[in-house]
């Protein structure tokens, strides 16, 4: 039971940091985010443990976490990485999605610009992770589908700055043109769309990242 309720408590504090529910730079006092997850101390303590070995959390000697706020520097490595890797991806899935893959997405990125356009900026972030994710998984490789969620585990609480700014500029051009060339069956066209959707996302983390050191 033990292993159970640390792997819940791990699974649900990552997808907070991927999804931008977290803001950059907060502290996690142990209680209240037990009370927050509605999971106990102890595996809340030893997930926060987890994601410190992941660096997508900074514990400090006394066991206090931190969200890490990222250098400039930290973000374009990200973005660079993700944007090869997520490119990858899609060229993948462009080869090995079927309609029903591809239909399924269209409804999330359906209800992402729903959600989006009523306002509910929070849920269409929350959504917008899911459609990249899930394009990535399409590509049927494991390996590179566990590394694109690691890099949005790192890069994914700048998302909380969309939340606060209300994400006024979002457009769905890129994640259209995903789609339309998963269902064209066109690697190269779907490559090209993750990349230009992730380097818009990496012009914007900019803005908030830490000054170079």
């Amino acid at each position: 039971m033990r292993e159970n309720l640390s792997e819940s408590a791990y699974r649900a504090l990552r997808a907070a940091l991927t999804e931008g529910r977290l803001k950059p730079g907060a502290h996690l006092a142990l209680r209240p985010m037990s009370r927050r997850f509605a999971i106990s101390v102890t595996p809340m303590r030893e997930a926060m443990l987890r994601l410190a070995g992941e660096r997508a959390l900074s514990v400090d000697a006394r066991g206090a976490a931190t969200v890490p706020v990222l250098t400039v520097e930290q973000v374009d490595e990200i973005m660079v990485l993700r944007e090869d890797l997520e490119g990858r991806a899609a060229a993948q899935a462009a080869e090995r999605a079927s309609p029903e893959d591809v239909d399924r997405l269209q409804r999330i990125n359906a209800d992402l610009v729903a959600r989006h356009s009523a306002g509910e900026i929070p849920e269409a972030v929350r959504l917008n992770t899911r459609f990249h994710l899930e394009a990535c998984r399409l590509g049927g490789s494991p390996i590179l589908s566990e590394l694109v969620e690691g890099l949005w585990v790192r890069s994914g609480p700048l998302l909380w700055h969309s939340v606060d700014a209300h994400a006024p500029r979002w457009r769905p051009g890129p994640h259209t043109d995903l789609i339309a060339a998963l269902r064209g069956r066109d690697g190269p066209a779907a490559r090209a769309a993750m990349v230009a959707d992730a380097a818009r996302w990496a012009r914007g983390y900019r803005r908030f990242a830490a000054p170079a050191r």
